[in-house]
């Protein structure tokens, strides 16, 4: 996965506002990188399952029926930073 350059970087607060409902965006974070979802059916209204948008993922990815390729079909928009 390669890693785009000079992007912006948002806390953890400001990605907390991008879960479908705060704001229009829907965004979640994966490994300190920041994919906009919005377009996703499957994220729709800020939730995919037991998830939910507008957060890390990192840890919750273990127990997806998926692997971190599924990221690849969205967009970075961002870092995640402390």
């Amino acid at each position: 996965m390669s890693e785009p350059h000079n992007l912006p970087s948002y806390t953890k607060a400001q990605l907390a506002l991008r879960n479908g409902q705060d704001k229009p965006q829907i965004w979640v974070a994966y490994l300190g990188l920041i994919y906009d979802v919005t377009k996703s059916r499957l994220w729709r209204e800020g939730k995919h399952y037991e998830h939910w948008a507008g957060q890390d993922l990192t840890d919750e990815l273990k127990d997806a029926p998926h692997t971190e390729k599924v990221f690849d079909r969205f967009t970075v928009i961002g870092r995640l930073v402390n």
